[in-house]
């Protein structure tokens, strides 16, 4: 068991708190530094205007992980003012329909049409009489596995739209391991037999889920007052911009982050305050989900050249969630929408009534308009007035909302949502580790950012759990990389592969 010292944990999102509650619960010193100024969660955080609440991304609070449940169980509880029930109800927009998903046959088959239906039969078919013999490319493996017609209506544009890259562009691996298992013939089998006892259920078709009544951020926000009446320490719009070693720990200086991400204020970083803004924190140990390219550049002294490099060299897509106030004329009742109507730039559409009513007040509506950006291209910079009119007609030309519906609006821009998987990211990660492991052994990465891994929220929080019982033993008895990787956890039931990635380019 390893002597009780401070601990310091470089993010207040999922993983950062989940390690920062777990330790402050058994009498650890701890002290969380949160860039954002009012909110807890990080991505998971929910941003309230006027009443309307809003929840970055969309979370759904489920897990086949016994010790995420029971900790969610654990800070926020069923009942009226904690977690509920909700059915899970999502779909896919194309050419001006509705496609249930998960897929079921009838809907699909009124949707695409006899002729349609019978044509993307038809080139499923000729891809299997014609198979290529390696597939390069996302979209060589989606048309050998579906065939042509259906990879246009289904893959390409909303894929796309995510990652910002052309199909063509983006390794098979990835395909491999984010679809492994899904063919058409298992799509139309879940589509047509009933769930029996010995069919297991496809995490991202789950039929329902619970959720904080009043957004994920409730569930965050009730972690940090526990923390905080255990004796941990939350500093809120605190960024840390140098972390160094100081005899057997670490020294961290932060200072004030601004107002970014906020809705309202969210177009600016806010700056990062001036040196007498400067505030130093000691620890004896480090757990950091702060992104990886950013927090190599903060360590002193500097990494070596290699190292430095390689973090630099990390890439993450970015995105920005235009929320619209609109009359309540009886709107969709999905959680959202998944827009893969090329006319449109908008990727996925929310309704955050639909997640728990109480996420606007009574008689309004609110609509989460997501679009997927690169940080500082045309869309990222736009002003929230341009953005809120582009939106509005977005809604209009899909046919959701009428011109005079949308009463008013506000946006939240969150940087570095996704980390990406593009050519050499997995050798600039392990570069990044070996440094780690030789030089900073009471440095642990947990978390999507700290990572670099495109986890799941209760992902996050496990390389958070395993990180702790690390640090408290003394010694690695568990390895949070494996998180997602070896765990009974992936998109068709099985195991032994990746459930959540991202991307890779082909050279």
């Amino acid at each position: 068991m390893s002597k009780k010292g401070t601990v310091l944990c470089i993010g207040g999102g999922p993983a950062g708190l989940t390690a920062a509650y777990l330790l402050a619960q058994r009498g650890w010193p701890v002290i969380v530094l949160e860039a954002n100024q009012r909110h807890l969660g990080g991505i998971s955080r929910t941003v309230e205007h006027d009443g309307f609440r809003c929840d970055i991304g969309g979370h759904r609070f489920f897990s086949k992980s016994a010790e995420v449940n029971r900790l969610w169980e654990e800070i926020l509880g069923d009942g009226e003012d904690g977690l509920i029930q909700r059915e899970r109800k999502s779909r896919i927009f194309y050419r001006g329909k509705f496609f249930d998903y998960p897929l079921k046959a009838g809907n699909a088959l009124r949707g695409l049409g006899l002729l349609e239906a019978a044509l993307c039969f038809m080139s499923f078919v000729w891809a299997q009489m014609r198979p290529r013999a390696e597939a390069a490319s996302f979209e060589d493996w989606v048309c050998r596995r579906f065939g042509r017609r259906l990879f246009r209506i289904f893959f390409k544009t909303y894929t796309e739209k995510v990652w910002g890259m052309d199909c063509s562009e983006i390794s098979a691996d990835w395909a491999a391991q984010r679809i492994q298992g899904l063919s058409l013939w298992t799509a139309l089998k879940g589509a047509l037999l009933p769930k029996g006892r010995d069919r297991p259920l496809a995490k991202t078709l789950i039929d329902s889920f619970r959720y904080p009544r009043h957004g994920p951020g409730m569930m965050w926000e009730a972690a940090g007052a526990r923390i905080k009446a255990w004796g941990g320490e939350i500093r809120m719009g605190r960024r840390v911009v140098a972390l160094a070693r100081s005899g057997d720990g670490w020294e961290a200086v932060s200072r004030h982050a601004g107002h970014e991400g906020e809705a309202g204020g969210e177009g600016s970083a806010g700056g990062e305050g001036s040196e007498g803004d400067e505030v130093r924190h000691r620890a004896d140990f480090v757990i950091s989900s702060a992104p990886i390219r950013d927090l190599m550049a903060q360590i002193e002294p500097s990494p070596p050249p290699e190292v430095a490099l390689a973090a630099r060299g990390l890439r993450y897509r970015d995105f920005l969630i235009v929320c619209l106030i609109i009359r309540d004329r009886g709107l969709f009742d999905d959680q959202w929408i998944y827009i893969h109507d090329p006319g449109v730039q908008v990727g996925r559409i929310q309704n955050f009534r639909s997640w728990s009513p109480d996420m606007a007040p009574l008689g309004g509506a609110c609509l989460g308009m997501e679009y997927f950006c690169f940080e500082g291209d045309d869309l990222w910079r736009r002003k929230d007035a341009d953005l809120i009119k582009f939106a509005g007609r977005e809604l209009v030309r899909i046919g959701l909302a009428q011109p005079d519906d949308v009463e008013e609006g506000f946006v939240v821009r969150q940087p570095k949502a996704y980390p990406v998987y593009d050519e050499g990211y997995a050798e600039r990660v392990a570069t990044v580790r070996r440094f780690i492991a030789a030089q900073c052994p009471d440095l642990h990465l947990v978390g999507r950012n700290g990572m670099h891994k495109y986890n799941n929220q209760d992902h996050a929080m496990m390389t958070a759990m395993l990180s702790v019982e690390n640090i408290m033993a003394g010694q690695a008895l568990r390895d949070p990389w494996k998180v997602n990787q070896d765990a009974e956890y992936i998109e068709d039931g099985s195991s032994g592969a990746d459930a959540r990635l991202a991307p890779t380019r082909i050279g």
